[in-house]
């Protein structure tokens, strides 16, 4: 037999280390080259990693929720090449904090791999293959999925072990197999999404002790907060079931858990990069924000005319559209604004192309994906564009390259009510606004004789920018004029 290493690969954008996630495969299964076996989860996204050859899983180094660092190998494949693989039962039983080895069933063993095939030239894209710009690709994402993992077949009710045979020259640290699901044993693994999954590990919730309330029984982020919040445990499984879960894993009054003590959550992940990139942008780049209220009564009836037009019958729309389309006119408008500072050449680099960034709140942490080029698509184009953005942010799935090369963002606080609010800057980019809650407020229309006070839709804009290169006119006079297109949509023809 021939037993191949696959290391982690560079996951790209300067990462240097990834989460696993979701092991898809176990040991014995037999894979085919570009199947999925495992999902991490670097310091931007969730991504899908492929092998990039064929055979038989032989060993699993790292469990699920270790942090890799790239080129640690994470999984073992035997291609079959010069023989059997070495019976699966022979593997090493793993031991228990105190040395002593647990008394698990060995994993049975593994069926005679498939003989080895030569691979011909790889598509672009796949594994092993090269992408449009030449580079070699190493993950999904750099082509389509082709194929899928095939799990064995198992008989009994019962999970075996997932321990293995060490590859040769495996150091100690890297012999570490992830645990069975506790749910296996009792007749299959609980339904959760791996955001979900990997929150429950990190509070050190068992999810098959946890009551299930999404569709198909799967269970949510609230079920698994809930489950922390009330101390639930496999001992506690039965009265659980028995109640419904709690709407919020804060307590009433804001007190800690019923049974004290606190809860630690490690930062790992988006989580922590979007704090090292808060805490840089913050203390580098001199923050400005203006505010501006404005009547957006035109910009409501404009979507509303939207809605029914059957141009648009097939996407959403939303306040949010229109103030995308007018962040993209205006920025066209003030070019000026759509720009970084480059601090080593002591320069500032105008962008030609407004990449419209779109902050997205997910349980991984806020993701900022960007809709490239925006400012060359029609409303139509603009509209599919970030319906696809934070469908895909939301599920945890965004790319990286969806996350760079930002020019200028917007942050919709108004979906959670709020009025307005100081953003942030997004690392490199001159400019991000803060989109308010549109409510109906008495508002003094008309002029002279004709004053009057009307309920209008109003709402707050907040824009923050870099005082290094956008200095307060021309701040002013970019929000100034976003918040005239949506007080009068038809100026955007005019200056569009």
């Amino acid at each position: 037999m021939a037993l191949r290493e696959f290391k982690l690969p560079d996951p790209g954008e300067g990462l240097t280390e990834a989460d696993v996630v979701t092991w898809h495969v176990a040991v014995g299964d037999t894979v085919k080259v570009n199947d999925v076996v495992v999902e991490i989860e670097t310091a931007k996204s969730l991504v899908e990693l492929p092998v990039p050859f064929a055979g038989t899983v032989s060993a699993l180094h790292v469990a699920e929720g270790d942090t890799v660092e790239v080129g640690t190998p994470i999984i073992t494949i035997d291609d079959g090449v010069g023989g059997a693989s070495a019976p699966a039962d022979a593997a090493p039983v793993p031991e228990s904090a105190d040395g002593a080895q647990e008394g698990r069933p060995s994993a049975p063993a593994a069926p005679a791999p498939p003989a080895a095939t030569p691979e011909g030239e790889i598509a672009e894209g796949l594994i092993g293959g090269t992408t449009s710009t030449g580079r070699t690709a190493v993950l999904v994402g750099y082509g389509v999925k082709q194929t899928e993992a095939k799990r064995r077949p198992r008989k009994g009710t019962a999970t075996p072990d997932a321990a293995s045979t060490p590859a040769p020259g495996a150091s100690d640290s890297s012999r570490q197999v992830p645990e069975p699901s506790p749910a296996a044993a009792g007749g299959g693994r609980p339904l959760a999404k791996p955001p979900v999954r990997k929150l429950a590990k990190d509070l050190g919730i068992d999810l098959s002790a946890v009551t299930p309330t999404g569709d198909g029984g799967i269970v949510t982020r609230a079920d698994v907060e809930a489950a922390a919040a009330g101390g639930t445990d496999a001992a506690s499984a039965d009265a659980t079931s028995a109640a419904p879960a709690a709407p919020s894993s804060r307590p009433a009054g804001g007190a800690a858990s019923p049974s004290g003590g606190e809860t630690r959550i490690p930062v790992k992940g988006v989580r922590r990069m979007t704090a090292q990139a808060m805490v840089a942008s913050a203390f580098t780049a001199p923050h400005v924000t203006e505010w501006v209220t404005v009547d957006v009564t035109a910009t409501m009836e404009l979507v509303e005319k939207l809605k029914r037009d059957k141009e648009f019958r097939d996407v959403k729309v939303t306040p949010l559209l229109v103030l995308a389309k007018a962040m993209c006119v205006v920025a066209r408008r003030h070019p000026d604004i759509n720009a970084s500072w480059d601090e080593a050449a002591q320069e500032i680099v105008l962008k030609h192309d407004v990449n419209l960034g779109i902050a997205a709140a997910t349980p991984r942490g806020l993701v900022v994906p960007n809709v490239k080029a925006a400012d060359r698509m029609s409303m139509r184009e603009l509209a599919e564009a970030i319906g696809a953005l934070t469908a895909t942010a939301r599920e945890g799935r965004t790319p990286p390259a969806d996350m760079a090369g930002g020019t200028i963002t917007i942050t919709n606080v108004g979906v959670f009510g709020v009025d307005a609010g100081t953003p942030i800057l997004n690392p490199g980019e001159a400019a991000i606004l803060a989109f308010g809650s549109v409510t109906r407020r008495p508002w003094v229309v008309g002029s002279g004789a004709d004053e009057r006070i009307e309920p209008r839709w109003v709402t707050t804009l907040a824009l923050s920018f870099d005082h290094r290169l956008v200095d307060g006119e021309l701040g002013s006079r970019f929000l100034a004029d976003v918040a005239a297109v949506l007080a009068d949509p038809s100026r955007g023809l005019v200056w569009g």
